[in-house]
């Protein structure tokens, strides 16, 4: 009966969100594997489905830094004519689930679920439960116009990295993570610069490494990461495309900031993803960041995915 009423639930919710937004991919009926958990609630004539899982980090793990170590993630489908407050008591019930499995009060174990930005059905009931919108998946299709601007930024020049870039490379992305950190998606951990030198360093020895560097009047102030679409089938599940490029980081050293140098490294990487035939870019933001978020916005993308995140996951 519990299968069937989630199988119900599962085809109303397709419905509703093919209605939020072209971008989205289809969703599908649950697949519950492991320990996770399907959790159901009804309200009158609306459905809740929610898969709860449970994924844990070692501190020297590279991902330790986008993450808390411990998170429980919780997937919903929502169906019927009040999803809101399908939500809220599919939020209840998901609490009791958690007061079973979480420390009270660790700071180091978050409670997360990512909802479609458009799908604003149970918002303040999200925040009356004490999550907050913490990041977001942005898109942006291809060809999209940017805000207009200068066809170019005196004294910018853009070039690829080399090894020789690795000390560059490295401070600048230490320097976005530090500035991250303050908005809840960044946990800085002691061994983030071996961390982060490891990974620039393997992709600076790639046969054509796609991380860019900007130079101001011959400084080097400014970096891109870009994952072709070749590269990106971990993420392209979260949007209606085929060819998904993914922007991993724009870092702009803070002397350097306003002058241009974001702002050309964004036009060349779009221009990088348009001759590989990317039918979108995506990318991940904080949401509360006062620089990336108008920043991002600017350059032609748009909210597609919203992470809300309670952390700790028990209080």
């Amino acid at each position: 009966m519990e299968s069937m009423h989630n199988d119900v639930t599962a085809t109303g919710h397709a419905a509703r969100i093919a209605t939020v937004d072209a971008l989205l991919p289809a969703p599908f009926p649950f697949e519950v594997n492991g320990d996770a958990t399907v959790l159901s609630a009804q309200v009158g004539a609306t459905g809740a489905a929610g898969l709860a899982t449970h994924t844990e980090l070692g501190a020297d793990s590279p991902q330790s830094i986008w993450r808390a170590l411990a998170e429980h993630r919780l997937e919903v489908q929502l169906a019927g004519p009040d999803p809101a407050a399908a939500l809220d008591a599919l939020l209840t019930r998901w609490d009791e689930h958690l007061r079973t499995l979480a420390r009270p009060g660790d700071p180091e174990c978050a409670a997360v679920l990512s909802r479609p930005s458009r799908d604003t059905a149970g918002t303040a009931e999200l925040l009356r439960h004490g999550f907050a919108p913490a990041g977001v998946i942005a898109v942006r299709p291809a060809q999209r116009m940017a805000a207009p601007g200068p066809a170019a930024t005196p004294g910018v020049c853009i070039r690829h990295a080399t090894p020789d870039d690795l000390d560059t490379a490295v401070g600048l992305m230490l320097e976005l993570q530090r500035y991250d950190a303050q908005f809840g998606r960044v946990t800085v951990r002691p061994g983030a610069e071996e961390v982060v030198s490891k990974e620039l360093l393997r992709q600076l020895e790639r046969p054509e490494p796609q991380v860019w560097i900007a130079e101001l009047y011959g400084q080097p102030l400014g970096m891109a990461v870009l994952q072709m679409p070749d590269e990106t089938s971990w993420i392209k599940h979260r949007v209606a495309a085929s060819r998904v490029g993914y922007l991993s980081s724009l870092a702009v050293a803070e002397a350097a900031r306003s002058a241009g140098v974001g702002t050309a490294l964004a036009a060349h990487a779009h221009q990088v993803f348009d001759e590989a035939g990317a039918d979108v870019v995506l990318l991940h933001h904080a949401l509360a960041n006062p620089r990336s978020t108008p920043f991002w916005y600017a350059q032609g993308y748009r909210p597609l995915w919203t992470g809300w995140q309670r952390r700790p996951a028990v209080r």
